[in-house]
């Protein structure tokens, strides 16, 4: 087996179990994806996970959340 089909089968594997994965192990093997895929990827992998799996930890994903207003009206 070709190691490209190898590599997207542990990543299918590792995505269908990922809810079942204790939060510091989701957040290393989310970095170490990032980190091959780009940073440019973040979000939209964070989305991905989430989508399917929503106990994610929400703070994958920058950008996604409405910062609250400060105490003068602002």
């Amino acid at each position: 087996m070709p190691t490209d089909e190898l590599l997207t089968a542990l990543g299918q594997a590792v995505a269908a179990v990922w809810g079942k994965l204790p939060a510091e192990v989701q957040q290393a093997l989310f970095e170490a994806a990032i980190g091959s895929a780009g940073e440019g990827s973040r979000e939209k992998l964070a989305i991905y996970l989430h989508d399917r799996h929503p106990g994610t930890p929400s703070n994958d994903k920058p950008g996604r959340e409405v910062p609250e207003p400060d105490s003068l009206g602002g």
